[in-house]
């Protein structure tokens, strides 16, 4: 495409990543998906098309048998009916999505509201849906009362079962390194959906979630469970949270011997805690948070040598 074909249209997506307003005039370039988000680019010149003019123009027909969305710039979707116009000027749409389908489907994904025409989704689209790194990061589906489920990335969630399926992502890697409840609401949830005990520990300034009885790896330690703290830092959970904190020392099974950055204590709440010395800078503002941290905890458990 040349320079001076590109000056002949807006594109948005382009404005949306931006932040900046579309012109007023067209023609403008957009983006055309499907549930697979394989996207097509097409030129309109108007700048309040319908829902059906979108269909046509990407040449799915019946326009009657599809519906349509705009994917904005924030990752949310939003549904536009046939007949309802969409101004490409002022909702920060980065594109579209489209699917043959007449039964919109509902679930939550890292605390955002998404629908969806398909029946089922991949664990791929999901991380596509979240803007997250497909390369370093992992989706899991949230199971009331059970250990939460990893989702492959070509895994198939079918999302008509009853109720409404949460999402979160999260990086779950981690490496050695050298009175009132504090908890956020949400993080709360999470662990009592999880079937989780916590306590929520303060001293001084410090504030501490013990997890009580935390199952181990099975046949991994000298112990079948261990109390677990992670100490949240001021602005948690805007910060992330860093290493975590094991009550009984855990050695490996049958080997008298603790991990590896295993072995040094730590005090708090008068108890002499075995810290881990795990670390990982990969942290979402706004969308991390207890459950992302819950991750590197199983996983360095499951990796521990």
């Amino acid at each position: 495409m040349t320079d001076a074909l590109q000056e002949e249209f807006e594109d948005i997506e382009a404005c949306a990543r931006q932040g900046r307003r579309p012109r007023d005039d067209g023609p403008y370039r957009v983006l055309i998906g499907d549930e697979h988000l394989d996207y097509h680019p097409f030129v309109i010149a108007d700048p309040v098309p319908t829902g059906r003019q979108l269909l046509d123009l990407a040449k799915l027909r019946p326009v009657e048998e599809y519906v349509i969305f705009g994917l904005l710039a924030d990752g949310l979707l939003e549904e536009i009916r046939l007949e309802e116009t969409f101004d490409l000027r002022t909702r920060g749409v980065e594109k579209f999505l489209t699917f043959k389908s007449d039964r919109i489907f509902r679930f939550i994904l890292d605390g955002h509201d998404f629908q969806w025409a398909a029946q089922f989704i991949t664990g791929k689209t999901l991380i596509k849906l979240a803007q997250a790194d497909e390369a370093t990061y992992r989706v899991w589906l949230q199971v009331k009362g059970q250990e939460d489920k990893l989702i492959g990335a070509n895994e198939l969630v079918d999302l008509s079962k009853p109720g409404v399926e949460r999402f979160f992502t999260g990086v779950p890697s981690s490496t050695e390194g050298s009175g009132e409840g504090f908890l956020p609401s949400k993080c709360r949830n999470y662990l009592e959906d999880r079937g989780i005990a916590y306590d929520e520990v303060e001293e001084g300034a410090q504030k501490g979630l013990v997890l009580r009885a935390f199952s181990l790896p099975a046949g991994r330690f000298s112990a079948q469970t261990a109390d677990i703290l992670i100490l949240l830092p001021a602005g948690y959970p805007d910060n992330p949270p860093d290493m975590f904190y094991a009550i009984p020392w855990l050695q490996l099974a049958g080997t008298n011997r603790y991990p590896v950055k295993a072995d040094q204590p730590v005090t708090f709440n008068q108890q002499r805690w075995q810290r881990w010395s795990r670390h990982n800078n990969e942290w979402r503002r706004g969308v991390d948070g207890i459950w992302t941290m819950l991750k590197r905890v199983e996983t360095a458990l499951e990796l521990a040598a």
